[in-house]
């Protein structure tokens, strides 16, 4: 796609910002006081002073107004910057099933938290319920005027410094699997939750979720209970598109890394961009992240241009191949930087980290590949 002159300036804009705040290793270690996302809020701050959070999300409702094309140029351009905001796409995910099923409160409440800079959580996954979310076995049992939750979910992104829980619970046993799930908005301050860590590669993003006897309001239900499965196949091609466009803002900072260095970096008396076999690898990933940008900003017109239902297919060709060239491009990367894509210097070993987890969460590629397969009648 041509982006417009706004659209340009913007991507221009949200790249010198990132440039000047988070380019070097010791502001970014700075930041995630290496190794969590503790100063992260700094980032956060400013970028709701500027207007660029929620800029997708409707005005009435607090954010900015734009389209998904404005959303996901924020979204490359930060995580092209290494801006330490991986959890604003999970709140971002989580508004999206707001918008559509949430009450007025709901959408207010999420939406102006998400342009002030406050953060936002989705807990699906358990223990013995990860990629089959039929599985789910929480309970949230109706107890006259409230419900009463019961129950563990893991590896649940950003709960720890989020303002609210987007829960799957099981409300009912009585139908198959896919039936007798609601939808539940929770407070993380609500007596009887708790949030500990799960230790990974990354700086802090992943917890376990343990409810006992957590109880929550009837109006903390979002949508119609017992519809939460209807609910969540809905609208995926937004979550997997908010994916895939943050791992291609990764893949590119990666070749930007790569180029700097062999374009430096002699070797036997040459540039190592000199040697054919470096620049024809670095010419293939070009060319696939090339052609992976045409494709994100094509399903963002679309969903734009009101087809966000009919994009299921796309959306996870979109999170398969963008999560895929992301990894592919660190780990090339680093091979061809040597023993230096190794070190914490040059940043390559970052990238590489933050390029392992995307092809699992938000659905695994493997998932995505059933989707895609289905889609062609297979």
């Amino acid at each position: 796609m041509r982006f417009t002159r706004e659209q340009r300036e913007f991507a221009v804009a949200v790249r010198e910002f990132c440039d000047a705040e988070c380019k070097t290793l010791q502001q970014r270690d700075l930041l995630t006081e290496g190794g969590t996302l503790a100063n992260s809020q700094v980032i956060l701050d400013k970028f709701a002073g500027l207007g660029w959070l929620a800029v997708s999300l409707p005005e009435e409702y607090g954010g900015g107004g734009a389209g998904m094309v404005e959303e996901c140029i924020f979204l490359e351009e930060s995580a092209r910057g290494l801006a330490p905001i991986i959890a604003y796409s999970t709140g971002l995910t989580a508004a999206q099933t707001y918008l559509r099923y949430g009450t007025e409160e709901q959408k207010r409440t999420i939406v102006g938290n998400m342009a002030a800079g406050k953060l936002e959580a989705i807990a699906l996954s358990e223990p013995g319920a990860g990629s089959d979310l039929g599985g789910v076995r929480i309970k949230a049992e109706l107890v006259d005027d409230h419900y009463v939750i019961n129950g563990q979910k893991t590896w649940i992104s950003a709960a720890h410094i989020a303002e609210h829980i987007l829960l799957l619970a099981r409300t009912d046993t009585s139908g198959n699997k896919h039936q007798g799930l609601t939808l539940f908005m929770v407070p993380t301050d609500t007596p009887g939750l708790q949030i500990h860590e799960i230790k990974t590669m990354e700086a802090r993003t992943c917890n376990d979720l343990y409810f006992t006897d957590v109880a929550v309001p009837v109006s903390a239900v979002v949508g119609t209970p017992n519809q939460a499965w209807r609910h969540l196949m809905r609208g995926l091609s937004v979550e997997r598109l908010i994916i895939a466009t943050m791992a291609l803002g990764g893949a590119q900072r990666s070749l930007d890394d790569l180029i700097a260095f062999v374009t430096e970096r002699e070797q036997f008396g040459h540039k190592i961009s000199s040697f054919q076999a470096i620049r024809h690898r670095i010419a293939d990933l070009a060319t696939e992240i090339a052609f992976a940008k045409s494709f994100v900003y094509e399903v963002a017109e679309r969903i734009d241009a009101g087809e966000e239902d009919n994009l299921n297919r796309e959306g996870s060709m979109a999170k398969l191949k963008c999560t895929e060239i992301a990894k592919k491009t660190a780990l090339e990367a680093m091979q061809m930087m040597g023993g230096y894509g190794y070190t914490r210097e040059y940043g390559m070993e970052e990238q590489v980290r933050r390029s392992l987890a995307p092809p699992i969460y938000g659905g695994t590629n493997e998932i995505q590949r059933e989707i895609i397969s289905k889609s062609l009648g297979l």
